[in-house]
C-alpha cells in the first residue's frame, strides 16, 4: 500500500489472455516508467477462469493444481509487466465472482488504476456472461482502463 501523497499501485487483472498481454503493453506506453504493479490472475475450482501456460495440462477439480497454474499465469503477467516498464509482482487469488476478488485485491493494495484488457463481448454473450471489467468499474473506487483490440 503506499503511502499518502504518493500514487498507489497499477493493478493488472490478468487471466493469460492476449488481449491481457495487449493491456499490459498498452498501459506501459501510456503510463510513466518505474511505476508500482502488482498482477493479479484470479481463479476459481471447476471453472477455472484464466488461460493456463501453453502445454499446461490441469484438472479442473484439484484444487492445489489450479492454485499453481494461476500462480505461474499471474507470475507470467508480472514478467510482461517488467518487461513494460512497471515495478511489478504478481499475486493469484480464489475468488467467485471474478470481479469481486479483483476489487477486494485492488482495496488491499490501495490500486490507483486497474487494468484490463477488453473482451468486446456483445449481444447475448455479454448479458449471460457479464462483463468482469464493467463490474469491477461499478464496484471499486478508483480508476479503470480498458484496452481494446486495435482492430476492435
Amino acid at each position: 500500500m503506499s503511502a499518502p501523497g504518493q500514487r498507489g499501485p497499477v493493478m493488472f487483472a490478468y487471466d493469460g489472455t492476449e488481449l491481457a498481454k495487449l493491456a499490459i503493453g498498452r498501459a506501459g506506453e501510456l503510463l510513466s516508467g518505474g511505476r508500482e504493479a502488482v498482477v493479479v490472475c484470479v481463479w476459481r475450482p471447476f471453472d477455472v477462469g484464466f488461460v493456463p501456460l501453453s502445454g499446461l495440462q490441469i484438472d479442473a477439480t484439484q484444487v492445489e493444481q489450479i492454485r499453481e497454474a494461476a500462480e505461474q499465469t499471474a507470475a507470467t503477467g508480472a514478467d510482461l509487466a517488467r518487461e513494460a516498464g512497471f515495478d511489478a509482482r504478481s499475486e493469484a487469488h480464489e475468488a467467485n465472482p471474478a470481479w469481486k476478488g479483483l476489487v477486494e485485491a485492488a482495496e488491499r493494495h490501495g490500486a490507483e488504476l486497474i487494468v484490463f484488457g477488453s473482451h468486446g463481448r456483445h449481444g447475448v454473450a455479454g448479458a449471460l456472461l457479464g462483463s468482469v471489467a464493467g463490474a469491477v468499474s461499478s464496484h471499486t473506487r478508483c480508476d479503470v482502463l480498458i484496452v481494446h483490440r486495435d482492430d476492435a
